[in-house]
C-alpha cells in the first residue's frame, strides 16, 4: 500500500524546497498561504479570500474531453488557462495554446494544443486569483521576486474504459521553475500514487494524495514526477470513477511556445 504524504509545515516550506526540491502541504497550510495574499489580488469581499473547493468542485463536471491524447485514451477531460502574476497583481491574458518541447514532453511535445478555456465563474473568483498569487508567492521562495507566467489546467482522469493515465508521458519534468499539483477530488479509485524523483540521482519518494485541497509542489529544475494509473476500487462503479487536479505552473521569462521559424 502506498505511504500516506510527508506534510511540510508553512513555517518549514522554503527549507524543504531548497533542500529536497519538493514538498507536500495539507489544505489548511494551504489555506494558510493563500489567506497570506493581500493587496491587489482579489478582494476578499464578502468571502474569507480561501479557495472554495466545495464550490469549485463541480466545475470539474463541465470539462471537455482532451482531443490531443496520442495513445488512442479517452480518460481525460481538462481546460485551460494562462495569467501573469507579479508583485501581488494576478491578470489573465488572452486564451493561448499549450506547447511544451519534445525535450518535457516525448508524447505531446512540439504541437500547439488550443484546449477550452477555465469557466468564467471560477475566474472571476477573487479567491481563485489569491490562489494564484500565492504560487507566485511560492515560487519567489525558490527564484527570488520574479514575473511569473502562470499556466492553470483543470483534469480530469476517468476510469470508464477501465484505466486512466494522469501522466501519460511517464516521469517527466515540465520545463517551468514551479509545479503546483493540487487534489481536488478522488473518487472510487485505486492507484494514482505520485512519485517523485531527484533529476540528478536515484533518490525518491511515493505516496499517494487523498485530502482534497492538498498540494504536491515541486522545483521543476530539480526533481521529475509522474502519477501510476488508476482504476476503478469497484468494476461496477468505472463510469463514476475519476481523480480530479488542478495543475498551476509558474515560469519566468515568458510562456513556453513554438521556436521562432527561420528567417529565409
Amino acid at each position: 500500500m502506498s505511504p500516506p504524504p510527508p506534510l511540510t509545515a508553512v513555517s518549514d516550506l522554503a527549507s524543504q524546497l531548497s533542500t529536497a526540491g519538493w514538498a507536500v502541504l495539507d489544505a489548511a497550510a494551504m489555506r494558510t498561504l493563500v489567506m497570506a495574499q493581500g493587496g491587489t489580488c482579489g478582494d476578499r469581499g464578502e468571502s474569507d479570500g480561501a479557495p472554495a473547493w466545495g464550490a469549485w468542485a463541480p466545475l470539474w463536471e463541465d470539462l471537455p474531453p482532451d482531443r490531443y491524447l496520442r495513445d488512442g485514451g479517452r480518460y481525460r477531460r481538462r481546460r485551460h488557462g494562462s495569467y501573469v502574476v507579479e508583485g501581488g497583481q494576478c491578470r489573465l491574458v488572452e486564451h493561448r495554446a499549450h506547447w511544451q518541447p519534445v525535450e518535457y514532453n516525448a508524447l505531446h511535445g512540439g504541437i500547439e494544443r488550443w484546449f477550452e478555456p477555465l469557466p468564467p465563474s471560477l475566474v472571476a473568483d477573487p479567491a481563485w486569483q489569491r490562489l494564484l498569487c500565492a504560487g507566485g508567492a511560492i515560487a519567489a521562495m525558490l527564484r527570488g521576486p520574479s514575473r511569473w507566467f502562470v499556466e492553470a489546467h483543470m483534469f480530469r482522469i476517468d476510469t470508464a474504459d477501465g484505466i486512466g493515465r494522469p501522466t501519460p508521458e511517464g516521469a517527466h519534468r515540465d520545463g517551468v521553475d514551479l509545479v503546483a499539483v493540487i487534489l481536488v477530488a478522488r473518487r472510487g479509485v485505486k492507484g494514482g500514487e505520485t512519485r517523485v524523483f531527484d533529476a540528478r540521482g536515484p533518490q525518491g519518494v511515493r505516496f499517494t494524495l487523498h485530502e482534497p485541497g492538498s498540494v504536491l509542489l515541486l522545483d521543476d529544475e530539480r526533481v521529475i514526477h509522474e502519477t501510476t494509473p488508476i482504476q476503478p476500487a469497484e468494476a461496477r462503479a468505472a463510469a463514476a470513477s475519476a481523480r480530479d487536479t488542478l495543475v498551476l505552473t509558474y515560469r519566468r521569462g515568458g510562456f513556453q511556445g513554438p521556436p521562432p521559424a527561420p528567417s529565409p
